[in-house]
């Protein structure tokens, strides 16, 4: 079902406390909390006595108390201290998680964790470029599987029907896609020449008149996308194109966490190349496309109960090839990972 030898996303920084709290990641239960020096941990959520959530339980000083009887857990899960015995047993231990701050986001790696690199996480191009401005909103609960979204975030054609009032314009209903598979993912693109520009980028762009239009939707393995769109004035875009200076560039970057088989947490933000002081500007967008967003939630779990209810075969369209190429790809992934683990628990 997951790819565990992944970063996902575990929450915002600021999310993240002294508090213990209790997330999930691919159906995992984990309690995070910060240390006195700031350092986030991530620890199993349940007592190897009674199975007690420690999130359920108390800090004490940087360790894990449980609430149950008072064991204690160090930052690398260990029990430090058991009750009405004069050695801790062996199995008194918890796992804990690799994890990794980076972008304003607190990554984790669910997999083995000796394969856990930090240089491996998805790099934002411009995060930290004054010249570019950032607005975010607050990650969003889904109620699907994560391959529904990421089957949205390769899928440039649904915005002529899902999103009408903001990102759709008429030639995003039948303008080829291109299609194109990479190391890292698959990425669905296609140039709009000399069209209208849509709502919610008429609202930002700097130009008046038709634009030519860039969709570039990028998925990476397991489930993080980068989705481009390029606002040039018409005659200057296309795959040859100089752009002009007036030219609009705004990357959402997108980060869906599986919760469980049918619950996605999707972080998001976007980085434009105009305005970066503008905070009215940054407001403005969050909105709208927090909005935008809330029209995706809609549709997509509609279509998990869809698929999970239906009472004949769905059916896939061309334009669902890159979604399908991610998936086989993924699934491909997911089981070597998993015939590699049977392989070392046979020895």
């Amino acid at each position: 079902m997951f790819l565990k030898n992944a970063w996902y996303v575990a929450a915002w920084s600021q999310e993240i406390t002294r508090d213990l709290q209790q997330i999930r990641v691919l159906g995992e239960k984990i309690c995070v909390y910060r240390t006195s020096s700031d350092e986030v941990i991530a620890l199993e959520d349940a007592c190897p006595h009674r199975k007690l959530p420690l999130s359920k339980g108390r800090i004490k000083g940087d360790n894990v108390e449980c609430g149950y009887h008072g064991l204690t857990f160090d930052c690398a899960g260990q029990c430090v201290w058991a009750p009405g015995t004069g050695r801790i047993p062996s199995a008194a231990k918890v796992r804990a998680y690799p994890v990794h701050e980076k972008y304003g986001l607190v990554w984790i790696w669910m997999g083995n964790a000796a394969m856990a690199d930090p240089s491996e996480i998805f790099e934002i191009e411009n995060y930290d470029n004054p010249d570019w401005g950032i607005n975010r909103g607050a990650a969003m609960e889904l109620q699907c599987n994560y391959l529904y979204m990421t089957d949205n975030l390769l899928d440039p054609t649904h915005v002529a029907w899902v999103h009408e009032g903001s990102f759709a314009q008429d030639a995003t209903k039948d303008t080829p896609l291109r299609v194109k598979k990479t190391d890292e993912g698959v990425i669905v693109h296609r140039w709009m020449m000399d069209v209208e520009p849509a709502p919610f980028y008429k609202k930002v762009i700097g130009f008046k008149g038709n634009c030519d239009r860039l969709q570039h939707y990028e998925v990476r393995y397991p489930s993080h996308a980068l989705i481009r769109a390029i606002f040039t004035p018409a005659g200057t875009g296309g795959p040859d194109g100089s752009l002009h200076p007036d030219t609009f560039i705004m990357d959402s970057y997108n980060f869906m966490t599986p919760t469980s088989e049918r619950e996605t947490r999707y972080y998001w933000f976007q980085l434009r190349n105009i305005r970066p002081d503008d905070a009215e500007l940054s407001a403005l967008m969050s909105e709208d496309v927090r909005k935008a967003f809330e029209e995706d939630r809609a549709v997509l779990d509609e279509v998990q109960i869809g698929m999970d209810e239906k009472t004949s075969p769905h059916i896939d369209l061309p334009i669902d090839g890159g979604q399908l190429r991610f998936r086989r790809q993924l699934q491909a992934m997911i089981n070597e990972e998993q015939l590699v683990d049977q392989q070392m628990q046979d020895g």
